[in-house]
Formats: C-alpha cells, sequence, structure tokens
C-alpha cells in the first residue's frame, strides 16, 4: 500500500508537469502572442509551404473547425494568408507569411517537442512503462472520456 509519503510525491510531480506546461503557455502568449496550438499549426504551415485546412487539420491531429478558428486568428494577426485554389475554387489555400517566418525565427520549439525529444532516447520498456503508468493516472484521475490533443498546452485549444 501507498504511503501518505509516495502519495504526496506523485502529487507533486503531477502539479510540477501541470505548472511547466502552464508556466510554458504563458510565456508564449506574452513573448509572442501565440497559443501552444497556434505555434504547431505556424510551424507545421511553413513546412508545408501551402496547405487546404483540412491538410492541416489532419497534419496536425486536430478537427477542421478547431484548426478553422485558429486559422482565422492567424489571418487576423497576419501571419497567414488564405486564397482559393486555381486549379480547384472550392479549396481554400493557406499560406504563412513573412511577418510569421520572423516571428518563427525566434520562437521557442512547442513544449512537446522538447518532451518527445527526451522520450525517444528512453528504452522501448522504459516507454512501455511510462505510457502504461500514464495510462494508469489518467484512468485513476477518471478523465478517460476527456478528448485529448497530442499538445502540451493548457485551457481550450481554440482559446485567443
Amino acid at each position: 500500500m501507498a504511503t501518505s509519503n509516495s502519495l504526496d510525491e506523485v502529487l507533486i510531480a503531477l502539479r510540477r508537469i501541470m505548472r511547466a506546461v502552464d508556466l510554458h503557455s504563458r510565456s508564449l502568449i506574452q513573448r509572442y502572442g501565440l497559443t501552444g496550438p497556434q505555434l504547431v499549426i505556424l510551424r507545421e504551415l511553413s513546412q508545408l509551404e501551402e496547405a487546404s485546412g483540412s491538410e492541416l487539420a489532419r497534419s496536425v491531429s486536430l478537427s477542421l473547425p478547431t484548426v478553422t478558428g485558429i486559422l482565422t486568428r492567424l489571418e487576423n494577426r497576419g501571419l497567414i494568408t488564405r486564397k482559393r485554389s486555381e486549379t480547384d475554387k472550392r479549396r481554400v489555400l493557406v499560406r504563412p507569411t513573412a511577418e510569421a517566418a520572423d516571428l518563427l525565427a525566434t520562437a521557442p520549439p512547442p513544449l512537446q517537442d522538447s518532451f518527445a525529444s527526451q522520450f525517444e532516447t528512453l528504452e522501448d520498456w522504459e516507454q512501455s512503462m511510462l505510457l502504461t503508468s500514464l495510462q494508469r493516472v489518467v484512468s485513476m484521475m477518471e478523465a478517460r472520456e476527456i478528448d485529448a490533443s497530442p499538445f502540451l498546452t493548457t485551457g481550450s485549444i481554440e482559446q485567443r
């Protein structure tokens, strides 16, 4: 049976994780005016150079309505442009602007990139153990039915 000290240590570790995500998200918003998902979308779009909203949604594992909202906010800031495809007028293509390139040159990588780099250095058994443990924590917190994207960010993905 877990001692009170073990429980305290687990709760402290969970709080530290939540705090790290919160601090990173706040820093992004304060320094760059971007949320984590906005940064991820801009980075993906800069690699693709041009994409439709649905292509972008698939590549970043978010729903099309979520991506559409984020794109609207990025367009309002002058970080992307939208235009109809020359070959298929039903398609709207999105491109990053020069201002987006300048912003991306100075913005830090998303928090999950750092985590992913370190996670990939773990042995397969360590990755599996970590995944199983975190899935158990999710189950214990009764958070199984909560929809989550692969982004380490606080608040709603559609904020800002």
